[in-house]
């Protein structure tokens, strides 16, 4: 999978440009707020439909204009894509060879993406919110029963939680509709439980190789997926559908009265683990960086594993944060491998790792011009 082309206009401080990009690295060089990792978000955008960065389209428009359009042309092993997406005040639209996509779920996957910047560290030392939004956008970009699966999910729940807090302000209570709609959460819920222990195995048989690769052969890299559930030998849908529903059944009184809903994969996490210890408590800053670095590189392997084609690699600023034995590891890695788009300040030491020569953009205040 690659990006050919790539066409933006009134996007961020990108006025109107048309950029043809490599198939392998492509270095955006510029000094800072210029506009490098705008650009990265573009890409994001058009794969996800959403920015990484802001939950208010409006932010993706330039100043005093109402719409922002990013373009891209995808080349896939069966045939080119070509990808669209309008923002404007009523919304957005998204297009897949000029058509509009009425659902997320049969645009998202044309494009799949790879995001690596500093702020991914706080998926190892952060909250299990940004675990559970790691795998949900990961997974999403893999599985689209997966992205229906998380977004009937996410409605059912909002439906249960304020109809807990109905009950908590009016004491009254319909046991047949509570019923209900516990089971419809569990159904969506089992199969996300489901769908994220068997991609994380996967995951986990990738980022332990390329983990101990790292350390010399010095760590092991095991992952581990907390829920409300019974996980024995890796139970079936079924089975978890009947333990979730239980959890919901028979903790009402207490779900009521805190007014949400406490047992179900929005409130679950993943541990990362070297030698049995969590990384997150015990793990040194460098065991946290190869612990982050092996989880992005491994998404590589299992996206080209689950849907046939690598991604696209973005990489925001994020070789400055690691040190010359993991930066070379990293560039070694995606060597002939994906296109990768690397934002930097200076091209310092970093094309010493390649093989093949990068295609160099320097960006200026929203303006691009091609190393020759």
């Amino acid at each position: 999978m690659r990006i050919t082309t790539l066409q933006l206009r009134k996007f961020r401080n990108y006025e109107d440009v048309s950029i043809e990009f490599n198939s392998g690295v492509n270095v955006l060089l510029g000094n800072n707020a210029q506009g490098k990792t705008n650009l990265l978000e573009s890409i994001y955008v058009l794969a996800l439909t959403k920015s990484h960065r802001t939950a208010n389209n409006k932010e993706l428009i330039s100043w005093h204009n109402d719409y922002a359009q990013l373009k891209g042309v995808i080349k896939k092993h069966l045939g080119n894509v070509n990808l669209e997406i309008d923002l404007g005040k009523k919304g957005k639209k998204a297009k897949v060879n000029y058509l509009e996509q009425a659902k997320l779920s049969s645009y998202i996957g044309n494009l799949n993406v790879i995001l690596f910047a500093p702020e991914d560290l706080s998926i190892v030392k952060g909250s299990p919110s940004v675990r559970r939004k790691f795998m949900d956008t990961e997974f999403s970009q893999i599985s689209s029963q997966y992205l229906y699966n998380t977004t009937q999910y996410k409605k059912i729940l909002k439906q249960r939680n304020n109809y807990l807090k109905k009950i908590q302000y009016s004491g009254k209570k319909d046991e047949i509709y509570l019923e209900v709609i516990s089971k419809q959460l569990a159904n969506f819920g089992s199969k996300i439980i489901f769908q994220r222990l068997n991609l994380l195995k996967k995951l986990e048989n990738w980022a332990k190789s390329i983990h101990s690769e790292i350390s010399q052969n010095m760590e092991e890299l095991t992952f581990k997926y907390l829920t409300s559930v019974e996980l024995k030998n890796l139970p079936s849908k079924e089975r978890i559908y009947e333990m979730l529903l239980a959890s919901l059944m028979q903790n009402q009184d207490k779900e009521i009265h805190q007014g949400t809903t406490l047992y179900g994969p929005h409130r679950d996490d993943v541990q990362f683990l070297i030698d049995k210890r969590n990384v997150q408590t015990f793990g040194s800053q460098g065991q946290q960086r190869t612990t982050a670095l092996s989880l992005k590189l491994s998404e590589i392997d299992l996206m080209k594993e689950e849907t046939g084609e690598y991604p696209i690699l973005l990489l925001d600023d994020v070789l400055s944060e690691l040190d010359d034995g993991r930066q070379t590891h990293l560039l070694n890695a995606i060597q002939n491998k994906v296109q990768t788009f690397i934002t930097t300040t200076s091209l310092n030491g970093m094309t010493k790792d390649l093989a093949e020569k990068p295609a160099i953009f320097n960006i200026n205040n929203g303006k691009l011009s091609k190393n020759n």
